[in-house]
């Protein structure tokens, strides 16, 4: 069985030869791109794969596999996060993996819910609900872990405390950092709650996720050329965008290094600031959402 990987290795890679029987495993954003390939790839290993859609039509044509549930769910609607949770406790007694992919990029101002960014909250707020009302079965499961599939990070990232939702002034892309910002440090947070969890960057991968990007703003970012091919050397296929979430999901390797960011099929430095960023989201959060399973029940 292979042993290292790297950037250039695929999900089936990572899994080659790994037996995932009997565990349970709920991706979201599971029927494209680096989410797709993380559901086939988990399916295919023999776990039983769940995946939430918020288009299940789209996504059984996408899929076309027996082996993975698709379930209806909107992470920007928290009683649909609520409902698919509660089917999943009904009928799964214990829950292995989870992989946050589901995600929305630069996307025009959009308010969900009770006005929030969101950025914010879908890639964010949707998947702290989803892993609040999933809670005791990940506590059942012998050796849960929850992946939060992430974008690029420095040690000077914050989030904007004072105007979490953009209010006053909106701006797609400081936006869309603060969300995956967001996973990271709710990642981090999680891990020392009990739970196994990281963060894991997928690298550049074209996906649908920049669909609400113009072609000519990805020309002058220098992404694709003038005729929509990518910049050479600058994109990963999506098999290869999902290897790391899997690798953190499911690799001894990466079980010392809980609550670290991944890359490249590897955990990465941590940082100081993320212990008390990590929790004062955790706090907003569960005001927000009303959700908190540090608690024997929900407020």
């Amino acid at each position: 069985m292979t042993t290292s990987f790297d950037a250039h290795s695929t999900a089936a890679q990572v899994l080659s030869g790994v037996d995932l029987s009997g565990r349970t495993a709920v991706v979201t954003g599971g029927y494209s791109g680096i989410g797709r390939e993380a559901a086939l790839a988990l399916a295919t290993a023999g776990a039983y794969v769940i995946v939430p859609a918020r288009r299940p039509e789209v996504a059984r044509q996408a899929l076309r596999d027996g082996r993975i549930d698709i379930r209806p769910m909107d992470l920007a609607d928290l009683a649909s996060v609520e409902k698919i949770a509660g089917e999943i406790l009904a009928d799964r007694p214990a829950v292995d993996i989870v992989i946050g992919s589901a995600a929305v990029m630069a996307c025009p101002e959009t308010r969900v819910g009770p006005g929030w960014e969101a950025q914010f909250a879908i890639n964010h707020l949707g998947h702290y609900a989803l892993v609040a009302h999933l809670w005791p079965a990940l506590k059942a499961a012998e050796a849960a872990r929850v992946v939060m599939v992430a974008s690029g990070r420095s040690p000077e990232d914050r989030l904007r405390w004072d105007d979490i939702h953009f209010t006053q002034g909106y701006d797609k892309w400081a936006a869309y950092g603060q969300s995956k910002l967001a996973t990271v440090l709710f990642a981090h947070h999680l891990d020392k709650l009990g739970v196994r969890a990281f963060s894991a960057s997928p690298g550049w991968v074209l996906s649908p996720l920049q669909r609400h990007l113009a072609r000519t703003e990805m020309i002058e970012a220098g992404w694709i050329d003038a005729e929509g091919e990518p910049a050479p050397g600058l994109f990963r296929s999506a098999a290869q965008g999902a290897a790391t979430p899997v690798w953190a999901a499911t690799s001894p390797a990466a079980e010392p290094f809980g609550g670290s960011y991944c890359r490249d099929c590897a955990a990465t430095e941590t940082y100081a600031t993320d212990g008390p960023e990590g929790e004062r989201l955790w706090d907003l959060s569960a005001e927000l959402t009303g959700l908190d399973p540090r608690q024997s029940t929900t407020r």
